[in-house]
């Protein structure tokens, strides 16, 4: 079993750059909670095994996933985040800009994620990556297999919720979510789920069909 000394070292295993360690201090400033390296490798790793072109975003926050999923699309791929924030959106643009990724490589766009959703192509998108409100993942997950191609990627972020899911004594509505959302996947045939312990929690799950 791993130690915390052990989990540190893969948190740490692939470092942040400037340009991230800069997007990160922004995203902390403004309360936008991003995601730690660890994490963002893994949603880079997978987007680059996933050969993903399209992928679809939900919480932009200040650009820090976002740009490790670009790190690893393929160089023609579209980026789709959605936030009801704008001047989260308004500071990741600026990260993408600072990476040097074109404009025509992102799409943000404005809202709430159930309604932006629905409005996206069916099995057009190889990956989708949930940081969002985490009592909408169960829905999220809904419209994240619609929007899958077979062979796609999902993954959402704070999967333990602060190490809450694991004590069946913690009750609150996040929590509570977010362990329906944890046997939802574990359950689905359409899904093989994996559990990373990266960050608080990354649920991931290809879909089979």
């Amino acid at each position: 079993m791993a130690t915390p000394a052990s989990l540190e070292y893969a948190e740490e295993f692939v470092p942040e750059d400037d340009i991230l360690r800069t997007a990160r201090r922004r995203g902390i400033e403004v309360g936008a909670h991003p995601i730690l390296p660890g994490c963002g490798a893994a949603l880079c790793f997978l987007a680059t095994v996933a050969n993903a072109r399209s992928v679809v975003e939900v919480g932009t926050g200040c650009g820090v996933s976002g740009l490790w999923l670009l790190r690893g699309m393929r160089p023609d791929g579209t980026l789709t985040s959605v936030d009801v924030e704008p001047e989260h959106q308004r500071m990741a643009r600026q990260t993408f800009a600072e990476a040097g990724f074109s404009g025509s490589r992102i799409r943000l766009i404005g809202g709430r994620a159930l309604d932006v959703l629905p409005r996206l192509a069916d099995g057009g998108y190889d990956m989708v990556f949930c940081d969002a409100a985490k009592q909408e993942y169960i829905d999220y997950l809904t419209e994240s297999v619609r929007l899958l191609r077979r062979g796609g990627v999902v993954v959402f972020c704070d999967a333990f919720c602060g190490d809450q899911v694991a004590d069946p004594t913690q009750r609150d509505p996040d929590t509570v979510a977010i362990r329906e959302l944890g046997k939802l996947v574990r359950n689905d045939e359409r899904l093989r789920p994996l559990m990373l312990p990266l960050g608080s929690g990354l649920l991931a799950a290809v879909k089979l069909t």
